[in-house]
């Protein structure tokens, strides 16, 4: 039975057997056309070894992956990779224990992080959404900003490759079943992009998933407009399904968004009327914007009252989520 490496033995034999049996005069024609054969058997044996490892990774999916992440127990990451996005914003990759293995998370859900400085009383626990797709094995990416003052970002900010963080999850927040509802809109702001994100894919991933997804984004400055590309991505491939709109603190003169806050006027024009059947509202961002657009959470598994811009426009309690 030949295999790909048969094949590619084959070739080497025939090369070598071309190379000896050139006669001591051949013509220089004769010469060209033996290293032109002698290249096309070493691409045609690339080809076979990429082949190769491509069955292989086709293999290793039809093998079910295991869940790293535990929902009772703190499981250390070793921190593998770390990729710059703008002054204060990094992706940190964190290698699972196996290359076959998955967070366990899925939509809409997140993970905590803990540290305990050595000065410190107390360990600091913050959760995060991870950017990485809830089914990529091997590996989970952190969106990370830096703020001034936080104990966690910053820390994972002066981490450095090959040190480790301890994860614990999935936690969950929100149970995302296809098409649940027509319409949903997410409000986010600055890193808060991420549990949106995670949504998205749940929905744009799934053919039979037919939900239209409204965005408004706000951040200070278009560096700050984070997985920006990725978003352009999904408008360009599902063009009457879903729609960003972004808004920035300090747009430049040229900027043709919006400027300032994500405010009322904006809302009340994009968003899904209140009286429409089968919408959601989510809210993801910093607490002024929490406060202005829908009200704070009392805690994780308290959503407080409606409150806000949402509430001025009608909108209901089941209608909101706060991530």
């Amino acid at each position: 039975m030949f295999t790909f490496r048969n094949i590619a033995h084959c070739a080497r034999q025939q090369a070598r057997g071309y190379a000896t049996a050139s006669k001591p005069q051949a013509s220089k024609a004769g010469r060209n056309a033996a290293i032109g054969g002698g290249a096309t058997i070493l691409a045609l044996t690339g080809w076979f070894a990429n082949a190769e490892e491509k069955a292989k990774e086709a293999k290793d999916k039809l093998v079910p992956p295991t869940k790293a992440l535990k929902a009772d127990e703190w499981v250390d990451l070793k921190l593998v990779e770390i990729t710059k996005i703008n002054h204060n914003t990094s992706v940190f990759r964190f290698h699972l224990p196996e290359d076959n293995a998955v967070s366990g998370l899925e939509a809409a859900s997140c993970l905590l992080t803990k540290y305990k400085g050595p000065n410190m009383e107390k360990p600091v626990i913050r959760p995060y959404t991870p950017v990485s797709d809830d089914e990529q094995r091997g590996y989970i990416d952190l969106l990370i900003k830096k703020y001034e003052g936080g104990p966690m970002s910053t820390h994972i900010h002066d981490m450095n490759v090959d040190q480790r963080l301890s994860f614990k999850g999935p936690i969950p927040k929100y149970k995302w079943e296809e098409n649940k509802h027509n319409h949903v809109a997410l409000i986010a702001g600055g890193t808060g992009i991420a549990p949106m994100y995670q949504l998205c894919r749940a929905i744009f991933k799934n053919p039979n998933d037919k939900t239209k997804v409204t965005l408004c984004f706000g951040n200070i400055a278009e560096e700050d407009i984070l997985l920006k590309r990725q978003l352009e991505d999904l408008e360009q491939e599902f063009p009457q399904r879903f729609r960003a709109f972004y808004v920035l603190e300090k747009g430049p003169e040229e900027w043709k968004g919006g400027k300032g806050y994500i405010g009322k006027e904006l809302l009340q024009t994009v968003l899904p009327s209140p009286e429409s059947e089968k919408i959601k509202i989510f809210v993801c961002g910093p607490p002024a914007m929490y406060k202005a657009i829908s009200g704070t959470k009392k805690s994780p598994k308290d959503q407080g009252e409606l409150a806000g811009i949402l509430k001025e426009l009608g909108y209901t309690e089941d209608q909101v989520f706060k991530f």
